[in-house]
């Protein structure tokens, strides 16, 4: 038996080798062998990103084509350096650069060595790549943004990171990845599916044909089209409006939640994040750290909301049932307390009801409606939660779940949130200045916009979302099912007469709009910052909510304008034009217009820098823009109003 014992051994061996290699080459010829395989060339084929539509089907993003310089750093023969670094545009420093990075990435795969390629410069290319070998071409798709607004709205693509490839094993190097705004919230929609084709190499690593006549080869898939709930021509004229301004607006459909504008200003146009320039105009834009354009302020700006945070506090003394409509209120110049006095515009000795309280803004009222909602069962810190509650059921407070993917949650304080100051317990009058909007209540534009469209519903809110339609899918059902606040729906009259009579004959009377009801509430809110370690007062932000018409409301808006004085100064007269444009389409106001493409801000926002004082009363002067300016904004102005709002 022992004489074939070796035959045996032989016999099996040579058994198992045709086993493996059965199994490998027939019964299992699967991609993951073929991607391990290194005789085998992997060619990715890039789909197309689906195309992004505006509400009204105006096309705001599409594509062009792009080609990318790759490299496998293990099949680079030597070749005229100077030459191909002529072609490319770049030095020898960066060329031994990339070639580093796309060794150390690995000496077999490919590897983006220069993205993005314009259509001449591929033309050059082309003729000569023969003569590098282990560089080849590949095309696939860039963005072409078929306008220069809503660059905020709409974000960027860039190259993935090792970040992205780690999360998502569909990323390779080289691949594109959105970034911000639409591109981002919905790219796995709007990528599409890569294809591969497999290239089969002989033993001198050069290309014989596709593997096996191409049967494991796939086609890419386009990226599905998206609708997103923007208004182009709106958002357009709302940027036009905040042109030497900074801040935040988000506008909002009430019966559906939808988007109708967000606007950040400043902003830029997003097809300066295209191409091979995008990484110097980012770094340009990412370092400026005072105008900072690459921050929503729609979605990331915090801040104390003001009097129009007035409208909560009605609403909830109404539904708590510690203030009635009628009750009356006498404001002597503020509101008195421990030897305080909370200032306030009204004349000495008015009595407001709470529509009056609305219209004039007085702090004395609700001062007086905010401490009866703390002190309603003779416990500051239990009242302070239920306060806190019913702000929250307005969305406050908290991330809305809108579907973008920054944003702040805002702060609407509770007793947890005050237990570390005051331990044991504390007295309304310790907060009393949440009664107006400002002390610890912080929120962003599109949560206090959010808040107004609840108040047009009377009760109910749908999230604010961004996406309309989605090609072959229906959106997701978080958004088009209405939530709830904690208030009654009869309370609402009264705050909504108030927001009314704001327009009509209150804090906001000259901004009227002919033929339309506009409910609103104005706000100005103090400012400050700190210099060379001195807490400093700028001058003060302008704030303004608004929605209609009355009845049956189709846009709801917050507006923020940084350093902009008082509410109807700046704030109000946009919200106004805003409106009017939506509803109507056209603008009567134009002295409205007029009086906003003037004046600028920019001076303000200097003055940190500049050491001038600070305009913080009515009487300043304020800065205009120079005449060219004006002419070119005109001009823009007349562009916009015949619906042309491309780039």
């Amino acid at each position: 038996m022992r004489q074939f014992l070796l035959y045996i051994v032989i016999v099996l061996a040579g058994l198992l080798f045709i086993s493996r290699l059965f199994y490998l080459q027939i019964y299992n010829p699967n991609s993951n062998n073929l991607f391990e395989d290194n005789a085998i060339r992997k060619v990715y084929d890039y789909p197309k990103r689906g195309f992004v539509f505006d509400r009204n089907g105006e096309l705001l993003v599409s594509n062009q084509p792009s080609y990318d310089v790759m490299v496998i750093p293990r099949e680079v023969k030597p070749l005229d350096t100077l030459e191909f670094c002529s072609l490319l545009k770049i030095d020898k420093e960066r060329f031994k650069e990339k070639y580093k990075e796309a060794y150390n990435y690995s000496p077999r795969l490919p590897y983006v060595f220069i993205p993005q390629l314009s259509k001449a410069d591929y033309a050059v290319l082309q003729e000569k790549m023969r003569k590098f070998e282990g560089f080849y071409i590949q095309k696939r798709s860039l963005r072409h943004y078929q306008t220069s607004i809503g660059a905020n709205v709409l974000g960027s693509i860039s190259e993935v990171r090792n970040r992205d490839m780690e999360n998502d094993p569909y990323y390779k190097s080289g691949d594109l990845i959105g970034r911000e705004g639409v591109e981002a919230s919905y790219e796995e929609i709007l990528r599409g599916v890569k294809g591969i084709k497999f290239i089969q190499k002989d033993r001198f690593n050069r290309n014989i044909g596709p593997y096996k006549d191409g049967i494991y080869d796939t086609i890419p898939v386009q990226g599905k089209d998206i609708t997103i709930t923007i208004d182009a021509e709106l958002q357009a004229y709302g940027e036009l409006l905040m042109r030497n301004k900074r801040g935040g607006i988000v506008a909002l459909e009430p019966s559906s939640g939808e988007i109708l504008a967000m606007i950040a200003a400043p902003s830029f146009d997003p097809n300066l994040l295209v191409g091979r320039e995008r990484s110097k105009n980012f770094t340009k834009l990412f370092r400026d750290s005072i105008a900072k354009p690459l921050f929503n302020r729609s979605l990331q700006g915090v801040y104390e909301p003001g009097s129009p945070f007035k409208l909560m506090n009605a609403l909830i003394a109404l539904q708590e049932g510690v203030m009635t409509p009628n009750e009356i209120v006498t404001c002597n110049g503020g509101y008195h307390y421990g030897g305080r006095v909370m200032g306030c515009h009204c004349a000495y000795g008015t009595r407001n009801n709470m529509v009056g309280g609305i219209m004039h803004s007085c702090n004395a009222y609700f001062a007086t409606a905010y401490r009866k909602i703390l002190d309603k069962n003779g416990n500051a810190s239990e009242g302070i939660d239920k306060w806190s509650s019913h702000a929250k059921s307005f969305g406050l407070g908290n991330f809305l779940g809108y579907d973008l993917q920054i944003g702040q949650k805002g702060r609407i304080p509770d007793r947890d949130y005050y237990k570390y100051v005051y331990p044991n317990t504390f007295y309304s009058t310790y907060t009393i200045s949440n009664a107006i909007g400002q002390g610890e209540v912080a929120t962003t534009p599109i949560q206090l916009a959010n808040m107004i469209a609840a108040i047009a519903n009377r009760g109910y809110f749908y999230t604010p979302h961004i996406i309309k339609e989605i090609e072959g899918q229906d959106i997701p059902e978080k958004y088009t099912t209405p939530k709830h606040t904690t208030i009654d729906k009869e309370n609402f009259e009264p705050v909504i007469e108030g927001m009314l009579q704001v327009y009509k004959q209150g804090t906001a009377s000259a901004l009227q709009v002919p033929d339309i009801e506009i409910c609103g509430k104005t706000g100005t809110v103090e400012n400050f910052t700190t210099i060379d370690s001195t807490r400093t007062q700028l001058t003060d932000h302008s704030i303004f909510v608004a929605f209609a018409p009355k009845d049956n409301p189709k846009i709801a808006l917050a507006v923020f304008v940084e350093n902009g004085y008082w509410g109807s100064r700046f704030a109000g007269r946009v919200a106004s034009l805003l409106i009017e444009k939506h509803l109507k389409g056209e603008i009567t106001r134009t002295d409205l217009e007029d009086w906003l493409l003037r004046h600028t801000l920019e001076h303000e926002y200097e003055k940190p820098y500049s050491g001038e004082p600070f305009g913080i009363n009515r009487n300043t002067t304020l800065e205009q823009v120079s005449p060219e300016e004006y002419k070119e904004l005109k001009e823009e102005l007349a562009k916009l109003n015949n619906q042309n709002i491309n780039g």
